[in-house]
């Protein structure tokens, strides 16, 4: 039953974190250093190319590769579209392909507008989300070629008085804004969209300000799919340049490379013909507009015709019909692999990103993904072979990576099996520095805990259950399925991060958590002890003072909404709060926030938000309101109760509804329910 609440729980919250889990993302740091060494500084890294990411081929081998003739590749599309768009339930799709300066195909599939049958075509505009950040970058290396920007200086010069909250003493740079390593704490805060936004026009500045979140990761040290950081490097565009961003990219960049139909704002004659949008299931859903207009981090609209032209000058290294867009030095950084969790694992470039090495078949490739509430798009770039893709579709799934691995398995087929890697074992000793508790740098309510285990890690995580890791080398590991996690080290040369290369997880490093923290009123042998050290750790449940925490004192129906929608952690995207907290007291028959909250009254909250699933039967004993009894046997039926509540062999439990929740009792429910599972171990 796990199992399927685990999967339960992926495709409730999948819009959310696709939001750019598919725009994936990037870093600039150089963490690892390979085997065997024992520092994982960040650092400026080497260039990657095709002599240390792709396979060494025979040259007649190379010239075959990739798209040649245009009817084969338009036969190849047709099926793998036709595949794609009935398994995710797509109303329409554009595909453009480019190769040694030609357009070789610019096909639309299904409908634009399903209601109106009107079909997709390469005029057609989608929105293409994340696909923006890559322009913003753009836009920014422009004004370094000119020498109005210097990638490394302080990136407060160019933000024209603007502040920004730092807790690390270490100034943060265009270069990390653009390789995702700003180390803000709400990376989403400014990633809300709304129908009645469409209309409105909501300037850049004071949106900034009034959402502006705080440095508390030095900047270079950790990559985070960062929204906020793409928006703030769109306004040091604007400031730089004396204009506004819109007004900059349509005279730098849309203008010159004759991308009419580009824009990042909604122009009237844009929106005639932009494409519905679509639910997952196919359902019609209204366009939504931004905080700020202007959204240097995802607001784009476009089509194919426009984006061949984008692809050929990122081809022909930054020219575009005799007029240089942007330097070949710079065109090389944004092709060029920036943050490497692993030496062998890159993650992003200036503005493109590098996920997925298991579909890249050996190949230098760069991506950059993008999704919005209906609309989904992708760009794939093969620099190497003077080859890219584009594509926009008409709903927010997950379509675009099966299109690119068929393509890339069609016309860039591996040329040999990646070597199987061997295995050390790791003492309980070594594997001090490893283990303890780790939440996602971006997401919140993905936390994980490392153990220990017969010569090697154990993971779990909320998404995953339990994995065995396999040590390939000191900070790179292995679990069953193949999946390679990766640690970092700071400074001092203490692990302080992962990576884990898979989704969702593809959306940033988890940090390690001080869990020592310890209570003078909390003995260490106390059954509480773990949950309420997890919790404060997790900056999700204080003490009543620095040294007390408290555990029999009593909690009012505010404070525990409070400390729940905090465990849930999704607050780090604000625009989610409020739907939360509809969503956590539905079916509470009063709730008054200064009056206590009873425990029957914090299971109903936790289940409303958790939605756990009913394992084993439990029957209640002793009073418990009727609109009580299912969220407590549900949550007890997955082992999410506190240490003083049992479970009777005959599958009784008096869960003592009525009485007050104390405040111990609290953060057991809360780390039960919303950090790691405690799942059998993956058998190979």
């Amino acid at each position: 039953m796990r199992k399927k609440k685990m999967k339960k729980w992926i495709r409730t919250n999948r819009a959310v974190l696709l939001l750019t889990v598919l725009v994936l993302t990037g870093t600039v740091i150089n963490a690892c250093t390979g085997p065997g060494n024992t520092t994982n500084t960040p650092q400026t890294p080497p260039p990657v190319t095709s002599e240390n990411v792709s396979l060494k081929e025979p040259q007649d081998a190379k010239q075959q590769e990739g798209p040649r003739d245009a009817k084969e590749l338009e036969t190849f599309a047709d099926g793998v579209f036709a595949d794609a768009m009935k398994k995710y339930n797509t109303v329409g799709s554009n595909f453009a392909v480019v190769s040694n300066g030609k357009v070789l195909l610019s096909k639309g599939y299904g409908y634009a507008d399903r209601e109106n049958k009107i079909p997709v075509d390469s005029s057609t505009v989608f929105q293409i989300g994340s696909v923006t950040k890559q322009f913003t970058a753009l836009a920014a290396m422009q004004l370094v070629d000119k020498g109005k920007i210097d990638l490394h200086h302080d990136i407060q010069e160019y933000l024209g008085g603007m502040k920004i909250p730092n807790t690390t003493g270490k100034k943060l740079t265009m270069y990390d804004l653009l390789t995702y390593t700003s180390g803000f704490d709400k990376p989403d805060i400014l990633s809300g969209s709304k129908p009645e936004y469409v209309k409105q026009f909501y300037p850049m500045k004071e949106a900034l300000e009034a959402n502006m979140p705080t440095i508390v990761r030095p900047p270079g040290e950790a990559y985070t799919y960062d929204n906020f950081g793409f928006t703030l490097a769109g306004y040091a565009v604007g400031q730089v340049a004396g204009t506004s961003y819109a007004q900059y990219m349509e005279d730098n960049i849309f203008k010159p490379l004759g991308m009419n139909s580009t824009n990042v704002r909604f122009k009237p004659e844009l929106l005639s013909r932009m494409a519905a949008h679509y639910d997952p299931k196919g359902k019609l859903i209204p366009l939504e507009g931004f905080i700020p207009t202007d959204r240097p981090s995802g607001g784009m609209v476009s089509n194919a015709d426009d984006m061949v032209k984008y692809l050929m000058m990122h081809l022909n290294n930054g020219t575009y019909e005799g007029k240089e867009i942007l330097s070949p030095e710079s065109i090389k950084q944004m092709h060029t692999y920036q943050v490497f969790p692993d030496k062998d694992y890159p993650v992003t470039t200036i503005g493109f990103e590098g996920y997925f090495k298991e579909k890249m078949n050996g190949q230098h490739v760069v991506i950059k993904g993008g999704n919005v509430t209906g609309h989904s798009s992708l760009i794939v770039l093969l620099p190497e072979k003077t080859t890219a893709f584009y594509m926009s579709y008409n709903n927010d799934s997950m379509m675009s990576l099966d299109v690119y691995e068929a393509f890339m398995n069609h016309y860039y087929p591996k040329k040999e099996a990646a070597p199987k890697p061997s295995y050390s074992e790791i003492s309980e000793q070594q594997a001090k520095d490893y283990t303890g508790l780790y939440q996602n740098t971006r997401l919140g309510s993905m936390r994980s805990h490392v153990s220990y285990s017969d010569g090697k890690l154990v993971i779990e995580t909320g998404d995953l259950g339990k994995s065995t890791l396999k040590m390939i080398h000191p900070l790179l590991f292995e679990d069953e399925a193949g999946n390679k996690i990766a640690f970092q080290k700071n400074g001092t040369g203490q692990i302080t991060y992962f990576y884990y290369m898979m989704l969702p997880h593809y959306v940033g490093y988890a940090q390690k958590v001080d869990t020592d923290t310890r209570f003078t009123d909390v003995p260490a042998n106390s059954k509480y002890a773990s949950y309420i050290q997890n919790l404060h750790a997790l900056k999700i449940m204080d003490g009543k003072t620095a040294t007390r925490f408290d555990p029999n004192g009593k909690l009012t129906q505010g404070e525990f909404s409070e400390l729940l929608l905090h465990a849930h952690g999704w607050e780090s995207m604000p625009y989610t709060i409020e739907s939360n907290k509809k969503q956590m007291l539905s079916g509470l028959p009063k709730y008054q926030p200064n009056s206590p909250v009873t425990r029957e009254m914090a299971a109903v909250m936790i289940q409303n938000l958790r939605q756990a699933e009913p394992g084993a039967k439990v029957t209640l004993r002793g009073e418990t309101d009727a609109w009580a009894v299912k969220a407590i046997t549900t949550l007890v039926s997955q082992g999410i109760m506190d240490p003083d509540t049992k479970i009777n062999s005959d599958g009784s439990i008096n869960f003592r509804s009525k009485q007050l929740l104390k405040r111990q009792e609290a953060s057991a429910l809360l780390d039960l329910a919303f950090d790691y599972y405690t799942l059998p171990i993956a058998k190979p």
